[in-house]
């Protein structure tokens, strides 16, 4: 062994003991915030009702302790697999044969993240099966011993959304524990990371979120809170493991983390504030029962890793960049126990009871989050605004972070073309307009209504958005990594845009076949109805119609750099061959005779309303007739995109031209044809290359006729 690696060793073993105590506390905390909260919440002391089964207390106490454990090896899962992916640098390509660089790769330390991340997986992977089985034994009110030894187990995974959630949540844990074994490039780590952060989804997603009174909301805030924790609190454990083992990079580390944890910090604080007021409209409830209480202790401990995340930012990184990680190590490993506490409490939350509603809830308000609006008029599409919390943040952050390329690049003194810009900002103005108004409030009890919203999502916000060249945007704005050959979020975008994927998913063909195939498939199949009576599934099918046209048109008339560009020609015959679809599409609504998604419909028709069918065919006849607006936007964009480009290679070529005739001049002053003969024709000329083979030709022909 080397005098490095065993300096690299020792170092390693001296931090071991440290590593494990920091884990012990930790754990600590968490249970013991677990166990504070049930007692106090009164989760721990439930009434047995005579005649309805018992779990007993193993399943009463082993419940809530196997949920803290799967969150806890999940949310350190995702830290493993963040680290390697984007905390750590690269490594830089090496310079190969004819001075090509290879691509860059994992370090030793993110290689070792990976290989954690697969134990820590399959740890998650064990707890997520323990809280399934202990739920099942909590639902039929059976002791564990009988439900493993009985059917109930299988019945209950095919039956109950619970059920289904928790058996999602092992297969792709197995499979993130099966492939970060064997997972060795940049890429490959930050796929796993995705799909780590899909696995989080399912169990806090068929919660009380699925059926608080505005679930619409609740359900988007649970997801981004979740999506938004798990990085926070699994990344600053890995950071913390990585300071007490004495790592290399720790103040890159550090530093990166800091500023992804002041955005984590930021959508955990507006997403549980959202949470907070879905369940409890009325503030008193806040004090005046269990969960209100409960939530207030979690505000608190928010508010408190808040100021240690400013701690972290004024004192220990510039501690760090000066080569002492002692006080980072020492207040990290008070944090991590703090959120371990914290992570307890929201166990303990998930188990008590949010208030019930004061009022009877009509069948209406139960299916769609709010009752039933009054009769539809232009004036309440424009007034009855309702409040859609994915769309909201979507816009929000769509358009900070336009704005924020655009006064980096001003900063810079770089131009950027102002229409670009207003065709962005009117892309995000009308998504909003369609999520967030009257439309959203109707679409879900009215057919053409519906129509409308798929409509301006599918084929006209695509096209203001594609044109305002959002890649290209980034491309200019964001910096490259500080360390050659490392990975920062423009060489991640590089990488997306000439990746194999890109490629096929990008090719014309395909993008066409998902813009017009897609609608077809969901109308005319179960999909819709499902789509429309889970609020996850409607915002899946309507993020579905905003990425199929944006990656339509981008293939029309983007101006973004793309895999394959169509020349002009091809693309207007593709629009031309790709429009017709829509019409055959809003034809076919208007013929048929059986209304599409009847249980859905009929379960909130509106008494003022028209029949089914034939809202229908309203809704076919604008399907029908809307295509001829977005032809006639794209058509537009196109002349003016293809008379341009004209100018631009005109130009082009008349500075080729201007350079070889400078050229031509020079070489003449210096002598260049005293030899005689032909004067040699800059291979750049095209025009002289073009001028000499006319010459050539008329010569040719002379011969032909004297002879």
């Amino acid at each position: 062994m080397s005098k490095a690696a065993a300096t690299a060793s020792g170092t390693a073993r001296s931090g071991g003991p440290d590593l494990l105590r920091a884990a012990a506390i930790a754990v600590a905390a968490s249970v013991a915030g677990l166990v504070a909260a049930l007692v106090l919440g009164g989760a721990a002391a439930e009434k047995v009702i005579p005649g309805l089964g018992d779990a007993g207390t193993v399943t009463r106490w082993g419940l809530p302790l196997s949920r803290l454990a799967m969150n806890l090896t999940a949310a350190v899962t995702v830290g493993a697999l963040l680290a390697a992916a984007a905390l750590l640098p690269l490594n830089g390509g090496r310079g190969g044969n004819g001075g090509r660089r290879d691509a860059p790769r994992l370090t030793d330390d993110a290689t070792g993240y990976l290989r954690a991340a697969s134990w820590l997986a399959a740890a998650w992977a064990a707890a997520a099966a323990a809280t399934l089985v202990f739920t099942v034994a909590d639902v039929l009110g059976q002791p564990v011993g009988q439900i493993l030894t009985g059917s109930e187990l299988s019945s209950y995974v095919g039956q109950l959304p619970q059920g289904t959630a928790l058996m999602i949540v092992v297969l792709l844990a197995v499979v993130v524990a099966l492939l970060a074994r064997t997972t060795t490039t940049p890429a490959a780590a930050f796929g796993l990371l995705v799909m780590a952060g899909i696995a989080l989804l399912p169990p806090p997603l068929t919660g009380h979120s699925s059926s608080a009174a505005n679930h619409s909301v609740a359900t988007t805030g649970v997801a981004l809170h979740v999506l938004a924790v798990a990085p926070w609190v699994g990344g600053l454990a890995v950071v913390g493991a990585h300071a007490m083992l004495r790592r290399d990079r720790l103040d890159v580390v550090a530093d990166r983390f800091s500023r992804m944890a002041l955005w984590c910090f930021v959508v955990v604080g507006a997403s549980g504030l959202v949470n907070v007021l879905a369940r409890m409209p009325d503030p008193g409830e806040l004090v005046g029962t269990n969960y209100g209480r409960l939530a207030i202790g979690k505000m608190i401990a928010f508010a408190l890793l808040g100021w240690f995340g400013w701690w972290h930012r004024g004192r220990t990184l510039p501690a760090l960049a000066e080569r002492r990680p002692g006080a980072f190590t020492r207040l990290a490993t008070v944090e991590v126990a703090v959120m371990g506490a914290t992570a307890g409490l929201a166990v303990a939350l998930a188990r008590t009871a949010p208030p019930p509603p004061t009022a009877d809830e009509s069948a209406v308000k139960v299916l769609i989050g709010y009752d039933m609006p009054p009769a539809l008029t232009p004036g309440r599409l424009a007034t009855l605004w309702q409040f859609d919390f994915f769309f909201a943040a979507l816009a929000a952050v769509l358009t900070a972070l336009y704005l924020a390329g655009v006064v980096r690049l001003r900063r810079r003194g770089d131009r950027w073309p102002a229409g670009r810009t207003a065709a962005w900002l009117l892309g995000v103005l009308t998504m909003v307009i369609v999520t967030q108004t009257g439309i959203a409030r109707y679409a879900p009890i009215l057919f053409s209504v519906h129509m409308v919203q798929h409509m301006v999502l599918n084929m006209l916000t695509p096209i203001l958005l594609v044109l305002g060249a959002p890649v290209t945007l980034a491309l200019r704005a964001l910096k490259p990594a500080r360390a050659r050959g490392d990975r920062g979020p423009r060489e991640w975008l590089v990488a997306a845009l000439h990746s194999p994927a890109t490629a096929v998913i990008a090719h014309p063909a395909v993008a066409t076949v998902i813009f017009v195939a897609g609608t077809f498939a969901l109308y005319f199949t179960p999909l819709f109805e499902s789509a429309m009576r889970n609020h996850l599934g409607h915002i899946a099918m309507s993020a579905h119609f905003l990425a199929a046209g944006a990656l339509f048109f981008w293939v029309l008339i983007g101006v973004d750099p793309a895999p394959r560009k169509l020349p002009y020609p091809g693309r207007i015959l593709l629009l031309f061959v790709t429009m017709p679809f829509h019409a055959f599409f809003g034809i076919a609504l208007m013929n048929l005779g059986e209304p599409l998604a009847r249980g859905w419909y009929t379960a909130v028709d509106p008494p003022w309303g028209a029949s089914l069918i034939s809202d229908q065919h309203t809704g076919g006849a604008i399907a029908w007739g809307f295509g001829e607006i977005p032809t006639f936007i794209v058509l537009i964009a196109m002349a003016f995109q293809w008379y341009f480009d004209d100018q631009r290679q005109a130009r082009r070529l008349d500075r080729k031209a201007d350079r070889a005739e400078e050229r031509r001049a020079a070489r003449a002053a210096a002598g260049g044809d005293a030899g005689g003969g032909p004067e040699p024709i800059d291979e750049d000329d095209e025009l002289a290359a073009y001028n000499a083979r006319l010459a050539k030709l008329a010569e040719r022909d002379e011969r032909s006729r004297r002879s």
